[in-house]
């Protein structure tokens, strides 16, 4: 029981929004799809409801094929919004809203949920909602696909609703499904640089290789500021070439921040601090590493001010290693 989508593709014209998407949604599930804007997410939540059709591939429910079925007959539920008759009836003569775009989304999605049996796709469903509302309709739509062993697909462009919210997630970049998983193997390991730059803040730090590929703990050469950095055992594949530049990253959190001793393995570089941005929860950390900029993210500002000097450590297990 689950929703197949395989070797979907699509275009406008000569531009190609979609090229090679295929990816399992399971049943009792809720599946994200994640990309940046234009990544082509409503166009597949489109195709995916019938009401747009392919340039190529396969859709198969329950493992009926159900391409070429109308969408009538498909049965898939995509709640509409604007320009809807559902969204119509909540003006008033004037053309002025009754309610507002938060409230709107809210009533059509308990009604999506109420009226869904069998696959539920939403688009951006609650960028329009305040946070409460929103975690309170995160526990609601869990609950529901669970319940009526629904098969939810859910598209949007905020990473951390999508982790938040769903069960598997797809993260769609350059027509394709770039990876396919849990929401924390995703954020901890993307499989290229492109998932690795759209699922949150990273460090992007452009180097080279500097050591042989039979040495167990790779050592790499910054670009900016020539710091010499050592990654965790990494199969030789994931290296490339020797003197060849690549990228390596590593997330804000996983940086640390010291004024005296620490672990000299953790690759310490010196560092200027040279923008504070409180979040809330946490303070986002501007760095300045002899020209390397870096980003590190604390729960606590203790002892912290701009233009001190302090110590970064960037532990080598920590670090990921990408060719392109």
């Amino acid at each position: 029981m689950s929703l197949k989508v395989q070797k979907l593709a699509k275009r406008y014209d000569d531009h190609w929004v979609l090229r090679d998407v295929s990816f399992v949604a399971q049943t009792g599930e809720i599946t994200g799809i994640f990309g940046s804007t234009a990544a082509g997410k409503t166009t597949l939540i489109q195709i995916l409801a019938g009401t747009e059709k392919c340039n190529g591939g396969k859709i198969f429910h329950n493992e009926a094929d159900v391409s070429e079925i109308s969408c009538e007959n498909r049965g898939f539920l995509l709640p509409k919004l604007k320009n809807s008759s559902f969204w119509k009836s909540l003006f008033k003569p004037n053309d002025r809203p009754e309610i507002s775009e938060g409230e709107g989304q809210i009533l059509a999605l308990e009604d999506a949920m109420n009226k869904a049996n069998g696959v539920l796709l939403l688009d951006d469903t609650f960028c329009f909602m305040d946070k409460p509302s929103r975690d309170k309709h995160f526990g609601e739509l869990r609950r529901i696909t669970r319940e009526k062993n629904l098969t939810v697909i859910f598209a949007g462009n905020d990473f951390e609703e999508i982790f938040a919210l769903c069960n598997k997630v797809g993260v769609l970049a350059n027509g394709a499904i770039q990876q396919f998983g849990v929401p924390r193997e995703v954020y901890e390991k993307p499989a290229n640089l492109e998932v690795a730059k759209i699922t949150g803040r990273n460090n992007i730090i452009r180097a080279r290789r500097i050591s042989s590929s039979k040495i167990e703990t790779p050592e790499f050469l910054t670009l900016d500021g020539e710091h010499r950095i050592f990654a965790d055992k990494t199969e030789k594949s994931a290296l490339g070439a020797i003197n060849q530049n690549i990228c390596l990253a590593i997330r804000p959190e996983h940086i640390s921040i010291s004024f005296g001793a620490s672990f000299p393995e953790d690759n310490l570089l010196k560092a200027t601090i040279t923008e504070i941005n409180f979040q809330g929860a946490t303070t986002l950390i501007k760095l300045d590493a002899n020209s390397l900029i870096l980003h590190a993210l604390v729960l606590r500002l203790v002892g912290l001010n701009i233009g001190d000097e302090c110590v970064v450590g960037l532990p080598p297990d920590r670090i990921l290693i990408f060719k392109d």
